[in-house]
This record gives structure tokens, sequence and C-alpha cells, in this order.
């Protein structure tokens, strides 16, 4: 990891926090009022050389299940407040704090399931040669509507092109993507499908 990517990294982190302090506070109260007890969605995802740590996002969805229990459908779930936060990307500002304990940075391919890791190929795992990133090369240039072969091949262009000047080029593209609102949604009835490929 480059050090200048990483004081950079914790530096506008901290930044962010203390100024959307407020902002934070509010959205936390409003899904407190929602969800009446879960402020925070945490999952295990996979960081650097594959070492596993707790993704923290703002949850978006609810907890509601068919009658046989199992989870409905992500369009089915998701709260009205919960859209406006993904739509406005306002559901990652808690990641800033897995920037802080130098899990993540501001820039990298996006920290995916652990139970992708078998999946990938030779090449695909070196992913996971940099930190995972809030946004990322594959995020500004198609999101969620690239398919799982054309991010990967993204994430490895950054891989071997990582430097503090591209990280503030992509910091800048993103914003854009954000105002523009590009790229959310795969389909209708999931975020983004789950990767998976045979294994021979």
């Amino acid at each position: 990891m480059k050090l200048s990517i990483r004081i950079f990294d914790f530096s506008i982190a901290l930044f962010l926090l203390i100024l959307l302090s407020p902002v934070l506070l509010i959205i936390a109260a409003k899904l407190k009022l929602i969800d009446k007890s879960q402020v925070f969605f945490v999952q295990l995802r996979t960081g650097y050389e594959c070492k596993l740590f707790k993704l923290i996002k703002f949850k978006t969805m609810s907890d509601n299940t068919n009658k046989n229990g199992k989870l409905l459908k992500d369009n089915e779930r998701i709260t009205k407040f919960g859209n406006f936060l993904r739509n406005s990307s306002l559901d990652e500002l808690p990641e800033l704090l897995n920037i802080l304990r130098g899990e993540m940075s501001l820039v990298g391919p996006r920290p995916l399931l652990p139970e992708y890791i078998p999946f990938y190929n030779s090449e695909e795992i070196k992913r996971h040669k940099v930190l995972p990133g809030i946004t990322g090369w594959a995020q500004i240039n198609g999101r969620n509507l690239l398919s799982w072969e054309k991010k990967f091949q993204y994430d490895l262009w950054y891989v071997n092109n990582q430097s503090l000047w591209l990280n503030i080029k992509i910091l800048f593209l993103t914003l854009n993507k954000v105002i523009r609102k590009e790229g959310l949604n795969h389909d209708d009835d999931e975020t983004m499908p789950k990767f998976k490929r045979i294994i021979k």
C-alpha cells in the first residue's frame, strides 16, 4: 500500500466524518425511527490480501420474509428512505470508518463477499492486491450495469495503474456519477446478481 494514498485517505475520511457528522446523525435517527432497532448494515467482506473485515453501511432494506421465512427480493425489501440513501450514495458514508481503520481506501475495487473467493481465476484474485474502495475504476465505467467479467477487467486495470493522481481523478468522476445517478441498478430484481463460476 502506498503511503501517500494512505495519508490522503485517512485525512479525507477524517475530515468528511467531522464535516458530515450532523448529516450522519440525522440519517441514523431517521433509520432508527423506521427500523426501531438497526441503523447499520454490517457484513463480512474480502479486503486486502483476501483478509476479511466488517463492512459498515447505513441499512437500506427491511428484514421482511415470505411465509417460508426466506428474505424477500431486494426490490421488495428496500425502504423508501433506503432507496433515497442508495440513489444519493449516502448509505456508503459509514465506510469512512472502514477507511480510518485501514480496511478500505477511498478508491479501489469494491469489497465483495467472501463466498466469491473460490470462483476467481488466477488473474481476478489479483484485485485483492490493493485495499478495496468506496468507489473505483469499475464504478465510474458502468457500476452495476457491468457484467462481473467486465468489472474485474476494470479492477485489474486499476491495480496495475494505481496512483494518488488516478485516485483523485476517480473521486471527481465519481461525484459526477452520483449527481447524475448513473449505473445504480443492474435490473429490477436485484442490485447485482451473485457472482458464480463453474469450477472445473
